[in-house]
């Protein structure tokens, strides 16, 4: 039983990616496909954040007598850096949606497509005339 509390971690984000992936290609909803996309990063967060967790593990502060094993900081460090692109990236995605919809009228992948169809259309209409 105990094996399996300590794969927990890499089991959650199995889920998390799985169904952040399965979000971000299925829906035909812009902001879903965000929401999707980040599911499916915050469970790349927890993969790293795991692998730089060492059980009984110190802060890696060197001194005299140090015995213990020490947790690696990189993979939290790095993770500190790539939630804050997170936040820029998801914040760049939603502004763009939002001009798309001001566009648009919507944010559905296929209602946009049709938009764009039919303006190719009478594109091609004014230039035969």
């Amino acid at each position: 039983m105990m094996e399996w509390l300590g794969q927990f971690n890499y089991y959650v984000f199995a889920i998390l990616m799985t169904a952040g992936v399965y979000i971000a290609m299925s829906r035909g909803n812009l902001v879903k496909k965000v929401v999707g996309l980040n599911i499916f990063q915050a469970s790349v967060f927890l993969l790293y954040i795991s692998s730089g967790k060492i059980w009984g593990g110190t802060a890696p502060i060197l001194g005299d007598g140090l015995t213990q094993p020490i947790s690696n900081p990189l993979p939290h460090v790095l993770i500190l850096t790539a939630i804050v692109v997170g936040i820029a990236t998801t914040s760049i995605g939603l502004a763009l949606i939002v001009r798309i919809k001001e566009a648009y009228g919507t944010v559905e992948e296929d209602e946009i497509a049709e938009a764009e169809a039919l303006y190719e259309e009478e594109l091609m209409r004014a230039e035969e005339a």
